[in-house]
């Protein structure tokens, strides 16, 4: 940890002061762990960075990088529409809305017989940006369970920003918390214990060596289980850069974020505070809430198959050359894709289901609703919903100049989203609520899927 504080003495920069600013009016509190450190950085009222800060203005995420992920969330959403027998009311409920960029791009995308019926919530802590479509609910909490919402809920790299406690290895080999000052300097505290020992030695056992870090998730694990809950039928799903117990970086993925740069986390309010999410652990977490809210069926012989009038129909995402923001996330333009781990799919993982498996989940293909949660890279997601990033035929050129280059952004930006060493290795988690997943959605995502998503570090890219 020591040289982890001078490399921030060296390192981190310092936060301009401003007129209003906390830092000019608050002295340096006592060292406190990550979770409420960045707690406070991020949000805390008047000077919390996603309360103050415009996402967009420091990174990106696939929200900001094409309109072509709006579409697939749109013809993802046509799929669940379908497979809830086309209710008089289906919730859209975007969970860490930032400026309402997703919700915007979904509105747009929709045809207007499924506009029609749409209940679009964007659920952020920042207040309400102006300008937004009137027809989109703005609120600080997820809907509870009462309120019997069915639909999709999305939840585009909000996880990352529930903020957890840290772990560091002693020179004893003995897992201590990670205690932080408001100037970024660590030191160790007590050793972990309880409900965090816990969750440590299922998901995440520390490693002996010196220095190894893990990321204690069980917050991330409690709030994707009240997302869950907050429908009554549908599907919830979580994109998010992620690993899994069989990949977890031994140095842990805390960082920052501040004007479309990767910067040390400082918890002083002028930096995003972002680490990477224990997927399967939250699948887990989700399964359960989706067991307990015991859902009603909803017409599980459909599954999410596309039909006539759902997304596909409108147009969405079927040109051969095709292709959010989030809880609370910026826009950067090349690279939070350093070297973070690989993707949310590891050849001995347990508990949720892979996208790679071959016959396990048949029965979710074949109609039947099921709770079982399911790990995908957004490539096989993506894809499986109608993008990709092939190029246009050289015909076309010769045949409809404009079309062709049309076509040919298409593909580029489809192929952004796709990457497997970038956007495409996130993952997505999708819990299903009463309802039955397709199979080109559980089936592995691609033929040209082999093996486990290369080592990256997927997220949020340079402005």
């Amino acid at each position: 940890m020591r040289e982890r504080r001078e490399q921030r003495e060296q390192h981190s920069p310092q936060r301009p002061q401003s007129p209003g600013s906390p830092e000019s009016s608050q002295s340096p509190q006592s060292p406190q762990g990550w979770r409420q450190a960045a707690e406070r950085a991020l949000y805390e009222p008047g000077g919390g960075f996603y309360l103050r800060e415009r996402p967009a203005s420091h990174f990106r995420t696939s929200v900001h990088a094409s309109r072509l992920y709006a579409d697939a969330v749109a013809e993802l959403l046509a799929r669940v529409d379908r497979a809830l027998g086309r209710p008089a009311e289906l919730a859209l409920v975007d969970v860490g809305a930032g400026r309402g960029e997703l919700l915007t791009g979904v509105l747009a995308a929709v045809p207007p017989a499924l506009g029609a019926r749409l209940r679009p919530y964007a659920v952020e802590r920042a207040a309400r940006p102006g300008g937004l479509d009137p027809r989109i609910v703005w609120r600080r909490e997820l809907p509870s369970p009462g309120e019997g919402l069915r639909g999709l809920l999305f939840a585009n790299e909000w996880l990352d920003n529930v903020p957890v406690d840290v772990a560091e290895t002693d020179a004893r080999g003995t897992a201590r918390l990670v205690l932080v000052g408001r100037d970024g300097r660590e030191e160790p505290g007590e050793p972990v214990g309880g409900h965090d020992a816990e969750w440590l030695r299922r998901w995440w056992p520390p490693d002996p060596v010196p220095g190894s870090r893990a990321e204690i998730g069980h917050p991330r694990d409690t709030a994707w289980a009240r997302a869950v809950r907050a429908l009554d039928g549908g599907l919830a799903v979580a994109a998010d850069y992620a690993h899994t117990r069989a990949s977890r970086p031994p140095l842990g993925t805390l960082t920052g974020f501040r004007n479309g740069r990767e910067v040390p986390p400082v918890p002083d309010g002028s930096c995003d505070i972002t680490a990477h999410v224990a997927l399967d652990a939250c699948a887990e977490a989700g399964r359960r809430a989706a067991a307990e809210r015991g859902a009603r069926p909803a017409v599980p012989e459909s599954g999410l198959e596309p039909g006539p009038e759902d997304g596909r129909g409108s147009g969405q995402n079927t040109a051969p050359a095709s292709g959010q923001d989030s809880a609370q996330r910026p826009a950067e333009t090349s690279g939070r894709n350093s070297a973070r781990g690989p993707g949310p799919h590891s050849a001995g993982d347990s508990g949720p289901h892979s996208a790679r498996g071959s016959g396990r989940d048949s029965a979710r293909g074949s109609g039947a609703a099921s709770n079982d949660p399911v790990l995908l890279t957004q490539r096989e997601a993506l894809r499986a919903l109608g993008l990709s990033g092939a190029r246009p035929p050289l015909a076309l050129a010769s045949r409809d100049p404009a079309a062709y280059v049309r076509a040919l952004s298409r593909a580029g930006e489809a192929a952004e989203l796709t990457d497997r060493s970038g956007l495409g290795s996130f993952g997505w988690l999708l819990q299903p609520i009463g309802i039955a997943l397709p199979a080109e959605l559980t089936a592995g995502g691609a033929a040209d899927e082999a093996g486990s998503a290369p080592p990256g570090r997927p997220g949020r890219f340079r402005t």
